[in-house]
């Protein structure tokens, strides 16, 4: 079944002029997007991070989400056949909203909030076409063990302290187990301590992004290898999401490749037009000789929604945050500002893996 638009009618009774701009934007997202959406097939797995801010908990007074913003960020996940998304608050209401309009055919399965401070009371989530995807009933968070936690900030004098103690993850990573086509995987999302721009902060940042990918290598390293030449039965491990990565060239990603993870081609480094920050990232530790990524690329969530061209559409919802006799150029900037909680203010990276492996399981019985 496809997407359910039914709910675009129902907000006429309380905006018609909002349920009519849906209605019209859908139709110009649909436009854009039919290429991404052509690509899905039995054949390949559409894979995408997307950390949709603070969904939806309004807890910096910039929202609520206005009903149509459902439809745009259902339509945009629609396109793939699993999203990690991360910034999911306590309310799983506005999460569930997304799914109806997804439709029968999705499910999700999310993590409990992370309490402390470091973990905003978020949770992470994956949203994924059943008809596509297969869960293989295995899930957890990751807590590392003794001897491997996340180094605290440095200088501790006091040994009772966590910061000479140790930390685990500001956010527990989130670790399933998922099957697409012949393509057996367990998938990692997380959402890495920010912290700060240089320092201590930062440390916790590369130490963390360091420790999650030292634990996926060495639960990789310890699973069996399989029995008589077998290939289907290997341990394959893909991170992805929010790593709060600086540059390809900063530490933030050296450390997210010091341990045998490599970042597929196709979304490796500017090689995307128009991509300007490296904080999402998906990388691979695959043992599957057939794995293959053959695409990959970012979406821009404001291509056809909350244009710059809408600003004086939208500004009744955000007249409040401008200062008295604003300039046009501080109406633009609060704008700009106040549709990241709308949509986000990072776009969903993506890539395309094969999963039809039949092939290469026929050919050398057909030869024997």
């Amino acid at each position: 079944m496809g997407m359910n638009y039914s709910g675009v009618k129902r907000i006429a009774a309380e905006d018609p002029v909002a349920s009519k701009r849906c209605a019209e934007r859908l139709l110009a997202m649909r436009a854009t997007l039919r290429g991404q959406r052509e690509r899905r097939d039995d054949s390949r797995l559409l894979l995408a991070t997307w950390n949709i801010r603070d969904f939806d908990s309004n807890r910096f007074g910039m929202g609520p989400r206005l009903p149509e913003t459902f439809f745009y960020i259902a339509e945009i996940i629609s396109c793939f056949d699993l999203v990690a998304v991360q910034e999911v608050n306590r309310d799983l209401a506005p999460l569930q909203k997304v799914l109806d309009i997804l439709g029968p055919d999705w499910d999700f399965i999310a993590t409990d909030t992370t309490e402390g401070r470091g973990g905003n009371g978020e949770r992470m989530a994956f949203l994924y076409n059943r008809d596509r995807v297969r869960f293989r009933n295995i899930a957890g968070e990751i807590v590392l063990p003794e001897g491997q936690l996340v180094v605290g900030l440095t200088g501790a004098s006091d040994p009772t302290t966590s910061a000479a103690r140790g930390l685990q993850f500001a956010r527990s990573p989130f670790l399933v187990s998922f099957t697409s086509g012949w393509f057996k995987f367990s998938l990692c999302t997380v959402h890495i301590y920010f912290g700060d721009e240089s320092g201590d902060l930062l440390e916790r940042r590369i130490a963390e992004i360091d420790r999650l990918a030292a634990f996926l290598a060495k639960r990789q390293d310890d699973a069996p290898r399989p029995t008589s030449g077998g290939v289907g039965n290997v341990e394959n491990f893909i991170a992805l999401g929010d790593f709060n990565v600086v540059s390809p060239e900063h530490r933030t990603m050296q450390a997210l490749l010091a341990h045998g993870f490599e970042v597929p081609a196709a979304i490796d480094g500017s090689r995307i037009p128009g991509r300007d920050h490296f904080y999402d990232q998906i990388a691979t530790r695959v043992r599957d000789d057939r794995f293959d990524v053959t695409a990959g690329g970012i979406l821009d969530p404001f291509a056809d929604v909350f244009r710059d061209e809408d600003v004086e559409v939208y500004r009744p919802y955000f007249d409040d945050e401008l200062p008295a006799d604003p300039t046009e150029e501080e109406v633009r900037s609060v704008y700009r500002r106040w549709r990241t909680w709308q949509m986000s203010d990072h776009s969903p990276l993506w890539v395309e893996i094969l999963t039809d492996f039949a092939d290469q399981y026929l050919r050398p019985i057909a030869e024997r």
